[in-house]
């Protein structure tokens, strides 16, 4: 009896893993470029992809492949999922220059600071004003780190006079430019090259959220690190979860409804929220290691503001002359922020 008990078991055991391998109508590979333990992988994909695959009663697998496992370096992303090398993304927006040009409006010196506020702000612009910019993909979800700081090496930045001639990194063409207008001289690479480059000398800082600087140990490369007081800070970078059209919409209709329904604002504003947390852990590391943290005050931060004014004028500039409407673009995300507050 024991000897049938144990066969009736295995066979039990056969059929449920034959069932569970089956079950997967759709798998989905999601490839991204930090690893696992930073923030919005471990905190923001890595639930997503549980409660997708739950919903569907395991109907959709989705694969994660972390730190550009898959081939390419992060500016590639875009083109993967675009071209369906893979089938979901998540990406810095700005590593493919020229292609968002709406999104570029909410990289502007100091619109937002609080990221679950602004990406939820970001999202609604961007369904708003934005989509024309993805009419290749599928968007599953757009939103922002919280406020940019200034790292580096031999101290904190506390004035502009400080800024002139640093080497720092930036993450976008949008931020490198500003950081050229405030003095400093831009060095734009992806986030995963900072490391290596601030212990090579290849830069002096890096600007980068708090949120970001936990993985790339940040604070033990450089020791000062400089924000502002207030509810904008000096920049944010935007970031989409973006999905190969033709992968959706092959998708059965009630799986796309189960993406659709965690999509959009929702992911929008849990994402902001890994954000935000994970901005205090990186702040409370970068002082428990003795580092020199600066805020400046807001009438500090005007300084700020009135030399960083003409990179505002010059892409409002630059927009027109692509036919869009720069000012009106400026205006909208301003208008999109302040409903969040």
């Amino acid at each position: 009896m024991k000897k049938i008990a144990t066969l009736i078991s295995a066979a039990l055991t056969a059929s449920v893993l034959a069932v569970s391998a089956q079950a997967a109508e759709v798998t989905l590979r999601f490839h991204q470029f930090l690893p696992l333990h930073s923030a919005i992988p471990g905190k923001g994909i890595e639930p997503w992809i549980k409660k997708i695959e739950a919903e569907s009663g395991g109907r959709i697998e989705i694969q994660h492949y972390p730190s550009m496992q898959l081939g390419g370096s992060p500016p590639s992303l875009y083109g993967q999922a675009r071209d369906g090398v893979v089938d979901i993304i998540w990406t810095v927006l700005g590593y493919s220059p020229g292609l968002f040009p709406t999104a570029e409006a909410f990289e502007l010196p100091f619109m937002t600071g609080n990221a679950e506020q602004g990406s939820v702000a970001f999202q609604k612009y961007m369904e708003a004003n934005g989509m024309g910019d993805f009419k290749e993909v599928h968007p599953l979800g757009f939103h922002v780190h919280g406020p940019g700081i200034i790292h580096t090496k031999g101290g904190a930045v506390k004035s502009l006079a400080d800024m002139q001639g640093k080497k720092l990194r930036g993450p976008t063409r949008v931020i490198t430019g500003m950081l050229k207008e405030l003095g400093a001289t831009p060095v734009g690479m992806p986030v995963p090259a900072v490391p290596e480059s601030l212990s090579k000398g290849v830069i002096d800082g890096a600007v980068i959220p708090y949120e970001v600087s936990v993985p790339l140990k940040v604070a033990q490369l450089t020791d000062g690190h400089m924000g502002f007081e207030g509810d904008t800070g000096l920049y944010t970078a935007t970031f989409g979860v973006i999905m190969n059209k033709a992968k959706y919409d092959s998708m059965p209709a009630d799986l796309r409804a189960i993406l659709d329904a965690h999509s959009g604002v929702e992911m929008a504003r849990a994402f902001g929220k890994v954000m935000d947390d994970a901005d205090k852990v990186g702040l409370k590391i970068a002082r428990d290691a003795g580092n020199e943290v600066v805020f400046l005050n807001a009438e500090a931060k005007a300084t700020w503001q009135a030399a960083a004014q003409p990179v505002i004028d010059g892409w409002i500039a630059e927009m027109n002359g692509k036919g869009l409407d720069g000012a009106g673009l400026v205006a909208a995300a301003r208008a999109a922020i302040a409903a969040e507050k």
